[in-house]
């Protein structure tokens, strides 16, 4: 009786965990692509959920999204180029597609040091002629700075 109490009750303290969002771990790859609809929260901060101790699947390295120039519509297409210097100068280190809900993310291993970001939508480029201090670009865009947004 002892030992089938104490598996139920360890059972449901393992489901409870799992149910609270107990992280299979960051080793699952998710890397945004052009013309999928997998991703979701336009607009929030991606690594609030999508980090080691968050809920969501996979940890990002860089996350966000891009909006049209009315700047409240997701762009559909598009990418974020990550450069050595500012304004699009030096190498051109990575490139994250944004997805057809005007998302981006990566899990792949990006060190930020260094890096410039640039947005290209349809044509329309922005840089940044700063570094970043985190590759969570939702964490300032839309909240203290202004959105990520072009043409498309």
């Amino acid at each position: 009786m002892f030992l089938g109490m104490t598996f139920l009750v360890a059972s449901a303290m393992f489901l409870q965990n799992c149910k609270n969002g107990v992280k299979k771990g960051c080793g699952e790859t998710k890397i945004s692509k052009s013309g999928e609809k997998e991703s979701h929260n336009n607009g929030k901060n991606c690594m609030t959920c999508h980090v080691e101790s968050g809920d969501g699947d996979g940890c990002f390295v860089v996350a966000g999204s891009a909006y049209k120039s009315d700047k409240s519509s997701p762009a559909s297409s598009g990418s974020i180029k990550l450069y050595t210097e500012a304004n699009g100068g030096g190498t051109l280190k990575h490139t994250i597609q944004i997805d057809q809900n005007g998302n981006f993310y990566t899990t792949e291993n990006i060190d930020m040091t260094g890096l410039f970001p640039s947005i290209d939508l349809g044509g329309n480029v922005q840089h940044m002629s700063t570094q970043p201090g985190t590759g969570a670009c939702n964490s300032c865009h839309g909240v203290t700075t202004e959105k990520l947004w072009g043409t498309n």
